[in-house]
């Protein structure tokens, strides 16, 4: 029977310690984790204290805190600071939190704003770029392709810096996480923009990194910020070199030779997330410029040629590319061959070069006419690039309450955030706004009230 104390409710730390046969970090986790998987710790079960525990094991309290970590990350206990360490239950599949929480404001809201998805009708039709690519040579080989020719000719010449390795993957997100994943150790230093995409959030906490934010302005992560951020020698940085979601701010040269003459004297591998791609207004301004060795971008396709296509392409550090291949032949192994050379097609056709060109106008269009009927009510968005707005409210909680009775969803700003944030805001997305003037006046007085917490001069009039 399970020894707990007094209280009814807390795990005796001499019990626990009695049933892990190995102390270190890893074995204590596994012990654990097999007690609650056969029901001998409960669900609410308060554990031992780290250093309790510790000193019943005879190792250090930093081996325990280790155990607890990876137990977290894997759903199974909760640190409160009034109860302490809570077992929550068997282990989960670790999700995106941020990510999963936005916008699930039930079925009768009639506007999503949630998502920054494109607009089905301003993306290039794929018939006959599929049909081209299924009837290419070399299909159906298990032969692993990091990129096909075709679609490496296509990208190359567009590519801000020389290359020195090139993969095609599944998506932006999923090259950020696998670069991520295969340059940084669970416990390791990852700095980031902050705020940033809830979902990049997502991926660093996953893999257990240690998030380091940098501060942003209008121009892009803060020099200042940057550097107290390299005092804690991050193994990468990660930022949005343009369309930066959710500021919606591009890095100009100024600003990017400031923050590479920071990075000069480091090791640290640096990732551009370039997540919009050709649907940027704003010239792409890299540090593989400077540094090819040690720089690799991921560019993404999928909101300028498809979300169905699943491609982004990385490009840039050899060791750093190759090192992500290495990862992805435990499973997939290499991208589809007919994607690839369905958006190579894309990229070479004049016809879908004239769709993406006039997409990337109306998402600039339609994202500058909301932020001018916001700030002509008192609110200013700032950012000049994306597919988003960042806007500035009162009261986060209250926004979203206004909103959603009036049948609107948006995405909470602390989602973008990894700690309390000094200001409020929401993440609007703008890419599918309405181009009726009438229509996005009366959305622009809905957001207004609910920024402010009171009617907007032109709703009052």
């Amino acid at each position: 029977m399970l020894n707990k104390d007094l209280q009814g409710d807390k795990v005796d730390a001499a019990w626990l310690a009695q049933r892990i046969a190995d102390p270190s970090a890893r074995g204590i986790a596994a012990a654990l984790t097999d007690l609650i998987r056969d029901g001998s710790v409960t669900a609410q079960t308060r554990l031992p204290t780290v250093r309790g525990l510790a000193r019943e094991l005879r190792v250090s309290s930093g081996t325990v805190a280790e155990a607890w970590s990876e137990l977290r990350r894997h759903g199974m206990i909760r640190t409160d600071r009034r109860r302490g360490t809570i077992v929550l239950g068997p282990p989960d599949v670790p999700r995106p939190i941020r990510y999963e929480r936005i916008g699930h404001w039930g079925d009768r809201l009639a506007i999503d704003l949630t998502i920054a998805s494109p607009d089905a009708a301003l993306l290039p039709p794929l018939e006959s770029a599929l049909i081209a690519a299924a009837s290419a040579e070399g299909l159906n080989d298990y032969a692993r392709e990091t990129i096909t020719p075709r679609l490496r000719a296509a990208v190359e010449p567009g590519w801000p810096f020389p290359a020195r390795e090139w993969l095609a993957v599944g998506g932006g997100y999923e090259g950020v996480q696998l670069l991520c994943q295969t340059t940084a150790l669970p416990g390791e230093r990852i700095a980031i923009e902050e705020p940033t995409a809830a979902r990049l959030l997502d991926i660093l906490e996953t893999i257990g990194v240690r998030i380091i934010p940098v501060a942003c302005d209008e121009n892009g992560p803060i020099p200042a910020a940057l550097d107290r951020a390299l005092r804690a020698r991050p193994v990468a940085f990660v930022y949005q070199p343009r369309g930066q979601s959710p500021c919606g701010h591009a890095v100009t040269p100024e600003r990017s030779a400031e923050l590479a003459a920071l990075l000069e004297p480091t090791t640290t591998l640096i990732v551009e997330d370039d997540g919009i791609g050709e649907l940027s207004v704003s010239p792409m301004v890299s540090m593989g410029t400077r540094f090819p060795g040690r720089t690799v971008l991921v560019r993404s396709y999928s909101k300028s040629h498809g979300p169905d296509l699943r491609i982004a392409v990385m490009g840039g550090a050899a060791d750093a590319v190759e090192r992500v291949r290495v990862l992805r032949s435990f499973g997939t192994g290499w991208t589809s061959r007919i994607l690839q050379d369905t958006l190579a097609h894309l990229l070479g056709d004049a016809g879908a070069r004239e769709t993406v060109t006039r997409a990337r106008g109306v998402y600039a269009e339609r994202r500058a006419r909301l932020a001018a009927e916001l700030a002509a009510r008192g609110v200013r968005t700032g950012g000049r690039d994306g597919l988003v707005l960042w806007v500035p409210v009162r009261d986060e909680p209250a926004a979203l309450v206004t909103l959603a009775a009036h049948g609107i969803s948006v995405a909470p700003g602390s989602r973008y955030v990894i700690g309390p944030a000094p200001s409020a805001h929401l993440r609007l997305a703008t890419a599918r706004l309405t181009d009726d003037p009438a229509e996005l006046a009366a959305l622009a007085d809905v957001i207004a009230l609910a920024a402010t917490g009171s009617a907007p001069p032109s709703a009052a009039t």
